[in-house]
């Protein structure tokens, strides 16, 4: 596991739609070190969260419309109470997810919304978003949409929006992607390749991907293709110190195409071997070549 930051004197607020992931984030934030209490009533924050056991450990706490006493004004209370003492750093995390998933989840759970158990369940999701509305447009949330997001990935996400592994400058992350399937909602900077030729219309490459020489060699010989990445290098070489020199942590770099495994794969695996020469740490991710994709929200509605 990558190392972390310490995480004592902290208390992370996991709230957000329900099913859209909140029982998986509180175990991977036990897994960075936390205590996780799940459906604490907002009334019992202060006894639970006293300053000479948070200087020693860190919590991690969800709530949501399942806990008692909940509503924006208690929420807000509570957190403004935990902030007037400085020696606790307070973050709050919400989940977001698309209705659509978030009515699968609950379908192929086979779980009730808590606010629909007598009405259609897309009532229930409506009425959650505006009672969770208010607390989303926070400007202290770190709002995560957990729709298209494996765990691993959201496991990535998540330590790196709350700043938990260890410092090591700015990390890149470049992900290949389909135009189709939607943009990658993480990303900082998006780039379009679907200008360039399409080896899915060559029958002998069209079931490779753009990891394959063949199919690499097919995009590489685009007249296109050298000037292109000749000028997405020119843009992104300045940038990359000015964000490192702004404090920011983390860089997602987005490359898509029509269907996620020829061409934006290829300009991603060439962007990253570029980008190694210039940061100590690129990571890669091509999202439609992934299987078992998702579902932090599958096993729970929580």
């Amino acid at each position: 596991m990558t190392p972390l930051k310490a995480t004592t004197g902290r208390v992370v607020i996991v709230t957000g739609m329900s099913g859209a992931g909140k029982t998986q984030t509180l175990k991977a934030l036990e897994d960075f070190g936390f205590e996780a209490v799940d459906n604490l009533p907002l009334s019992l924050l202060p006894s639970l969260i006293r300053p000479e056991d948070v200087a020693t450990r860190s919590l991690a706490l969800g709530i949501d419309i399942r806990t008692r006493d909940f509503g924006f004004s208690p929420f807000v209370l509570a957190v403004e109470r935990l902030r007037a003492n400085p020696s606790i750093r307070i973050d709050i995390v919400f989940l977001d997810c698309d209705d659509d998933i978030l009515t699968r989840r609950y379908t192929e759970s086979r779980r009730r919304h808590p606010l629909a158990m007598d009405r259609p369940l897309i009532d229930g999701i409506n009425r959650e978003r505006e009672l969770v509305a208010d607390i989303r447009a926070r400007p202290d949330c770190v709002v995560i949409d957990t729709s298209k997001l494996a765990i691993a990935e959201f496991r990535r996400i998540l330590a790196m929006r709350l700043g938990l592994e260890a410092d090591k400058g700015l990390v890149v992350f470049v992900t290949s992607f389909a135009y189709r399937n939607g943009l990658p909602r993480e990303a900082d900077l998006v780039f379009d390749v679907r200008f360039l030729s399409n080896p899915f219309y060559v029958d002998a490459l069209k079931t490779l991907t753009g990891k394959d020489p063949d199919v690499a060699a097919y995009v590489a010989m685009d007249p296109a293709w050298p000037p292109f990445f000749a000028g997405l290098k020119s843009l992104l070489e300045p940038l990359l110190p000015r964000f490192a020199a702004e404090g920011k942590s983390y860089l997602t770099l987005a490359i898509g195409c029509t269907g996620g495994q020829h061409r934006s794969v290829f300009a991603a695996e060439k962007l990253t071997q570029w980008l190694k020469t210039l940061v100590g740490r690129v990571e890669i991710r091509h999202r439609e070549l992934e299987h078992g994709h998702l579902d932090i929200g599958a096993s729970t509605t929580q």
